[in-house]
């Protein structure tokens, strides 16, 4: 066998850099780059690989370990999962800070590559800096952290054992089912030490992305549910989008009527303005969707792992029969709430599905229904995004205006506090890419990093990053990196003072706003005085940002106009009025009141909570 002598960091690179996917024939590199930023734990190894590899395998310096990887989580969501970055830190903190973004690309079925520096394997200098000494063994690190959030994880005390390690990395990263974060620990003198590495580990290899199909009595039993059913609802998540699904849902909701929801990741699965299109559904739907799945019979689920927010908490569906058939990938999902399980591909099961249904459609005044389901739900956004609140506007009328300037294939993006919630059930989606929500970890500071990753991942698109006040000041630090690379993004920056969305929480809850606004702490001991003055526009521009302040929604309309001529990332700041909020739709959502409580708002939130809870069915 011919080999090579090369640096464990040396033949990682090597390998990465050769491995492509294909699906349907269309084949591409899997790994547009590397995210670093570098410590004593990887500048020596993984730094020089880069360095001797920079024309094959790009390097991006970031400014923050979590946000690298949000942003190639976000290239990955856009991707559909078909691409990703591998993303390096040196040891201790640097490692530490990428476990949230690791969380969050695990429970949204992401794959991105992570390579923590480590301690030395020789263990010779220990404690080295910035090294976690365990009394109880001497076999652990910090990034022992990484293992309850990795789809796989390895730690590589030796240079041969990269090979195998790396084969297993990559079967993981590309299945569809199992994908999420993967992370190789790499100990800083192991990266540097050579070993003869085989020569087919750094063959071109391309990896089969299939469409498998789910079983044939499953998919009988399916079709049998479905005829039999007198109010089916479908509810779309993100693998209809993931596996490029939506032309065959459409399909087959033109065929049958069968009217469709959908969840955050899922939005976007049909147009806004479809007749059978409900829109958001669950704890941040809309009307139609929460009515239409009160009284459903047959939920079939697609692509979907029935979140609270999407089950309100297990309180949607309230048929005394409703039964269940779910489309998904994983099998895991799959099997959820006793369902007929339809493991496999959804754009080859649906199409599979809408084969066997034949001519089978749903009843025309059931039909009809959802059409003027979805007309009324139009109205209500047309109401909301026309509100007049002055002297400040609303968050829903600055989601309206944005709505309207953008064009269909531009791509808003969100993540947490009260911004992904409105819209939910607020953006008119004309693009199944249109709409790029992380809600499966609503993790505070995705916004601005996996608004990146979309940009980089269709440059054609324009991008729109929503965030809010408080996620701003969490993590802004990639603004410099879009500025660096030339990735230009919009920023809608909302300024409501605080944790709107929790102060929301918390007032329905009993608990008036407590400790959820920027305010200075008051005589009273409490934080009553007035609110922070932080300047986000001087904020904004000294990351290198263009930075344009709008006082009203017609300077808003303006300021994206400007936003849209340059070619520069643009931060447009706006107050709202915290208080006008978007309400509710027919759902609950459950969050626990204190059983015991001496204020009165407290006592009776603790009793609504209670009525509410008998709304909840047990679905197996």
């Amino acid at each position: 066998m011919s080999t090579r002598r090369l640096t464990t960091a040396q033949a990682l690179i090597e390998f990465l850099a050769n491995q492509h996917v294909e699906r349907d024939g269309v084949e591409g590199p899997f790994f547009a780059g590397v995210f670093g930023i570098f410590g004593h734990g990887n500048v020596a190894g993984i730094g020089q690989a880069l360095q001797q590899n920079a024309e094959r395998m790009r390097y991006y310096l970031t400014r923050n370990e979590q946000a690298m990887v949000h942003t190639a989580a976000g290239y990955a969501k856009m991707k559909n999962r078909l691409a990703t970055f591998a993303c390096t830190s040196s040891v201790g903190p640097g490692a530490t800070n990428m476990i949230t973004a690791a969380a969050g690309a695990t429970i949204n079925r992401l794959p991105v590559l992570l390579l923590p520096g480590d301690v030395f394997a020789t263990r010779r200098s220990a404690p080295v800096l910035q090294q976690l000494e365990a009394g109880w063994s001497q076999d652990v690190s910090v990034n022992d952290a990484f293992k309850p959030v990795s789809r796989y994880w390895d730690r590589i005390n030796r240079p041969e054992q990269l090979t195998p390690a790396l084969m297993r990395a990559m079967r993981v990263l590309t299945d569809q089912a199992e994908t999420g974060a993967v992370t190789l620990c790499l100990p800083q003198d192991v990266q540097t030490e050579a070993w003869d590495f085989p020569d087919e580990l750094f063959e071109r290899r391309v990896w089969h992305v299939g469409r498998p199909v789910p079983d044939a009595a499953a998919l009988t039993r399916a079709v049998d549910a479905i005829k039999g059913s007198h109010r089916p609802l479908i509810i779309a998540g993100g693998g209809v989008i993931y596996s490029d699904a939506t032309a065959a849902l459409r399909s087959l909701v033109d065929s049958t009527g069968i009217p469709v929801g959908e969840t955050f990741a899922g939005k976007g699965s049909l147009p806004y303005d479809h007749p059978a299109a409900l829109g958001a559904v669950g704890a941040t739907g809309t009307t139609g969707a929460n009515l239409i799945a009160r009284d459903a019979d047959l939920v079939i689920g697609i692509g979907t792992r029935y979140s609270d927010f999407t089950t309100g908490s297990m309180t949607a569906f309230q048929h005394d029969g409703v039964k269940f058939v779910n489309i998904n990938v994983a099998a895991f999902d799959a099997a959820k709430q006793s369902a007929i399980a339809l493991v496999g591909d959804a754009r080859a099961t649906l199409e599979a599905l809408g084969a066997a249904l034949g001519d089978h459609r749903v009843d025309d005044a059931y039909r009809a229904q959802a059409q003027r389901l979805n007309a009324e739900w139009d109205e209500e956004v047309e109401r909301i995004y026309g509100l007049a609140n002055r002297p400040l506007p609303s968050q829903g009328e600055v989601i309206g205006a944005l709505n309207a300037f953008a064009d269909p294939r531009d791509v808003v993006v969100g993540a947490a506090g009260s911004l992904p919630g409105d819209l939910h059930k607020l953006w008119r989606t004309r693009d199944p890419k249109g709409f790029h929500l992380e809600y499966g970890y609503s993790c505070m500071g995705y916004e601005i990093a996996g608004g990146l990753g979309v940009k980089m991942a269709d440059a054609e698109r324009e991008v729109y990053v929503m965030v809010g006040d408080a996620s701003w000041l969490m993590m802004s630090s990639e603004v410099v990196t879009s500025i660096q690379e030339g990735v230009k993004l919009t920023i809608i920056l909302i300024d409501n003072h605080g944790f709107n969305s929790i102060g929301a929480l918390s007032e329905s809850v009993g608990s008036e706003g407590f400790g959820t606004e920027a305010r200075y702490r008051g005589e009273d001991g409490l934080l009553s005085g007035g609110h922070l003055p932080v300047d986000f526009a001087a904020n904004a521009a000294s990351l290198g940002a263009v930075v344009i302040e709008a006082g009203s929604i017609d300077q808003f309309n303006e300021a994206l106009r400007q936003a849209k001529r340059n070619d520069v990332t643009t931060v447009i700041k706006i107050e709202t009025d915290r208080y006008a909020r978007v309400p509710s739709y027919e759902s609950w959502w459950e969050v626990p009141v204190a059983e015991v409580s001496e204020p009165d708002p407290v006592k009776e939130a603790r009793a609504a909570y209670e009525r509410s809870r008998l709304d909840q069915k047990i679905h197996l």
